[in-house]
């Protein structure tokens, strides 16, 4: 018995490589996003049949119509995307139809800073009565270590399907970002950990072709680690940097000059810029991941939760100098005039995910300001899981810049034209170091 099982397990095993080796696969991307549809568009670039799926009609509609909704991905990738074969739906029983299910929806903390896996599971129970023998399934959406073989694998093995046998469960953290001219989903490396060594073998067959690069790793765990490590590195080195911004600003020495200083030492050190927060959909969420898994064993992270704090702390800081800022030019927030410049968490994006920009707005907001912004990337704010803001941007001239009390530099997009902005507004609050050089009229936050 244990030999015929083994014969059908490599059966199915060569059968799926064998499919991915031709492209004659079809590849089923669950989560239309950052992360899902450049995935999807890459699998259909190299000649895969795609089929993406998203509980959003909407997306579905303009993805089916080669519009995109995602500002650094044109229509015309969409387009060439739909001409071999990529098709969007909301309809999940389609899943049947595909040899390789790639998970990429969200993974969100709790208001308690828990893990919420609510994204993972439902997906799961959406896609279970429609899952064969002979599929691979791979999560990418972070998340803490042993996830798929805790939450994914009883799931699947429900529906009487072995894991290792007749389907095949892999973890490979997704590492896109947004906007990156210098790296895309092709160039950045693939880590891919599995259940069992069959499985491995047919999440590196799964990737192969689409990444220049595929890390295997012993584990999923230790995939779903790696990725932790990755975001939480940055998170711990930001809010070092966010700290010493407050010691520098006490005793006035300028930060970012120490830092660049600093960076000119060509070993030992990397050079770390601070802001008025961190944003984005992994640095500010994927450490309280770990943290809370820790704890199941006993573990208590200072180190990565201090960092949380400080940097979760940044904006009610900003909000701090800019209080300061106006009480010089003896005015208050309340009934102040406040222009916030950028509201994507970063720069030359239109992702605005746990953006810092969003909680300033909401602050000077509750402090009574008259708050406006405005993000050539952002051209409305729309509904997000924290906030609903009515806001449209605002279009910057000289007359406008002028007509505000204080201008809040949250994002430095570089389509902004700094030297108006410097010439025309009464005073600049600058988060993000963009003018080094300050002028009276210029703060440094």
């Amino acid at each position: 018995m244990n030999k015929l099982l083994a014969g059908m397990e490599f059966v199915l095993l060569n059968q799926l490589i064998n499919l991915f080796n031709d492209k004659a696969a079809k590849i089923g991307v669950i989560g239309l996003g950052y992360v899902g549809l450049p995935l999807s568009l890459r699998y259909a670039d190299v000649g895969f049949r795609v089929l993406g799926l998203d509980i959003n009609q909407e997306v579905v509609d303009d993805l089916n119509q080669s519009l995109t909704h995602i500002e650094h991905i044109p229509d015309s990738a969409i387009a060439q995307a739909r001409m071999s074969g990529f098709e969007a739906t909301t309809e999940f029983s389609y899943i049947s139809e595909c040899d390789a299910i790639i998970l990429c929806v969200p993974t969100p903390l709790s208001k308690y800073r828990e893990p919420d896996l609510s994204f993972i599971m439902s997906t799961m129970n959406q896609i279970l009565p429609f899952l064969r023998a002979g599929q691979v399934i791979s999560l990418e959406s972070t998340t803490y270590p042993g996830t798929t073989e805790e939450m994914l694998l009883p799931l699947i093995e429900s529906r009487g399907l072995k894991v290792g046998n007749d389907v095949f469960l892999v973890y490979s953290p997704e590492r896109e970002d947004p906007g990156n001219q210098q790296f895309n989903t092709q160039t950045i490396p693939k880590v891919v950990g599995g259940c069992s060594s069959a499985c491995l073998k047919l999440g590196i067959s799964l990737y192969s072709d689409v990444v220049d690069r595929v890390v295997p790793v012993s584990s999923t765990q230790a995939a779903e680690m790696t990725k932790l490590l990755e975001n939480i590195h940055r998170a711990v080195n930001i809010g070092l940097v966010n700290e010493m911004k407050i010691v520098a600003d006490k005793m006035g020495i300028d930060i970012y000059e120490v830092i660049d200083a600093a960076a000119t030492k060509p070993f030992g050190f990397t050079a770390y810029y601070p802001g008025p927060g961190i944003g984005g959909h992994c640095i500010p969420v994927d450490p309280f991941y770990l943290t809370w898994k820790a704890r199941e064993y006993g573990l208590h992270t200072r180190f990565i939760e201090l960092a949380g704090e400080v940097n979760s702390a940044m904006p009610l800081w900003v909000i701090g100098k800019v209080a300061d800022a106006l009480n010089q030019h003896k005015k208050a927030i309340n009934g102040s005039r406040v222009l916030i410049l950028g509201m994507a968490y970063k720069k030359n994006v239109d992702d605005m995910r746990e953006s810092p920009s969003l909680q300033l707005l909401d602050m000077l907001l509750n402090k009574g300001a008259y708050v406006e912004y405005s993000d050539p990337h952002v051209i409305r704010l729309p509904k997000v899981r924290k906030y609903n803001f009515e806001l449209v941007s605002v279009t910057l001239t000289p007359e406008v810049l002028a007509s505000y009390d204080a201008v809040v530099l949250a994002t430095a997009h570089d389509s902004f034209d700094y030297a108006m902005i410097a010439e025309h507004s009464q005073l600049i609050i600058d988060t993000r170091g963009h003018y080094k050089h300050t002028s009276p009229s210029i703060i440094k936050a």
